[in-house]
C-alpha cells in the first residue's frame, strides 16, 4: 500500500522538488509544441525555485507537494489570483484585474510516468480546499468570526456558491 501525503513547501528541498517536477512535466507535455531550444534553455530544474521561495516567504502563494512513500510525484501552487501576471518577467502575461479577490490554481504538474494514477486529482482537491479556507483565515486574522449564517447564491446555469456572514464588533460595541 502506498503512503500518500500532501506537504506544504517550506524548505529549499521542497522548493527544488516543486521546480524539478514542473520542469520535467513541461518537457514531457510541451515537447513538439514549445520550441525545443526554449525548453532546453529556459525550462531547467531550478527555474521556479525563486518563485516558490518568494511566494512562501511573502505568503502570496502556497506550493504543495504530493508525496508517495516519501517521494514527491506531484506538485502544485495556489493562492490569491495574481493580478500582475507577466509583469514579473514570467512567460504568461494576462490581465486578471476582473478576478481580484478570487483564488487561483497557479500550476499543477505530475512527474512523467506517474500520470493517470489520481495524484493530480488529489492535489487539486487539496488546493481547492485550501483556497476555500484561505478567505476564512483572512477575515479571522482581522478579528471577524462567522456568525453561523449562510446563504446559497445561484449562478446560472447550474452552480451554487455558499456565502458565509462574518462579523466583527466595532470598538466599544457589543456583538449582536
Amino acid at each position: 500500500m502506498n503512503d500518500i501525503q500532501i506537504s506544504e513547501a517550506c524548505t529549499q528541498a521542497h522548493f527544488a522538488a516543486l521546480s524539478r517536477i514542473h520542469a520535467l512535466a513541461w518537457h514531457a507535455a510541451y515537447s513538439g509544441i514549445v520550441p525545443q531550444e526554449y525548453l532546453d534553455r529556459e525550462i531547467t530544474p531550478d527555474r521556479w525555485i525563486p518563485f516558490f521561495q518568494t511566494g512562501f516567504q511573502e505568503g502570496t502563494h502556497q506550493g504543495l507537494l504530493l508525496l508517495r512513500d516519501g517521494q514527491a510525484v506531484c506538485a502544485g501552487c495556489c493562492g490569491p489570483v495574481r493580478l500582475s501576471a507577466g509583469q514579473d518577467g514570467s512567460i504568461c502575461a494576462f490581465d486578471s484585474t476582473d478576478y481580484a479577490g478570487w483564488g487561483e490554481v497557479i500550476s499543477l504538474y505530475t512527474l512523467p510516468g506517474e500520470t493517470g494514477r489520481g495524484f493530480g486529482s488529489l492535489l487539486l482537491e487539496e488546493m481547492v480546499r485550501r483556497l476555500k479556507s484561505g478567505a476564512r483565515r483572512f477575515y479571522e486574522r482581522h478579528g471577524f468570526s462567522w456568525d453561523g449564517s449562510q446563504v446559497a447564491i445561484p449562478f446560472p446555469p447550474d452552480h451554487v456558491c455558499t456565502d458565509l456572514r462574518y462579523i466583527r464588533p466595532l470598538t466599544g460595541e457589543a456583538q449582536p
